[in-house]
């Protein structure tokens, strides 16, 4: 609990999660869509954007949905508020799946990393992925 307010380096981790997606450059606009009053005010005094969601969800992703649903947008891409250390290139690597050979059989794509230690395999935190010979998804599970 309270772990996007949390100090990293004299930031919030939600703070240097939404200016390191929008300091890759990769996005026209970066909101961060909460249901809390706090991570809004955090954002929004920082100079951010951030929408305030009017409903229950049960995921992240459902959140998002609500707040790009009068949007214009060509793509959506979900950053965890939890994810400060995330890179352009790794962005840059999601957004080309939507400019590639397979952009229209694809309407959601995910980034993976194979996990090497049997700790790692065994933490129901890390979402486990299975793929057919294309690459796409078929299963996801914390199992």
């Amino acid at each position: 609990p309270g772990k996007l307010m949390q100090d990293l380096h004299g930031k919030t981790v939600i703070l240097r999660t939404y200016e390191a997606a929008k300091n890759t450059g990769l996005f026209q606009e970066v909101y961060v869509v909460t249901d809390s009053d706090v991570i809004f005010r955090e954002i929004t005094t920082n100079g951010g954007n951030a929408i305030m969601s009017k409903k229950e969800h049960e995921c992240g992703s459902d959140r998002i949905a609500e707040a790009v649903e009068n949007m214009k947008v060509d793509i959506v891409v979900n950053v965890q508020g939890d994810e400060p250390m995330i890179d352009t290139d790794s962005l840059a690597l999601l957004l080309n799946v939507f400019r590639g050979k397979d952009a229209n059989r694809i309407d959601l794509a995910s980034l993976k990393a194979p996990l090497k230690e049997k700790k790692d395999i065994d933490n129901p935190n890390n979402v486990k992925v299975i793929t057919n010979k294309e690459d796409f998804a078929l299963y996801f599970s914390r199992s």
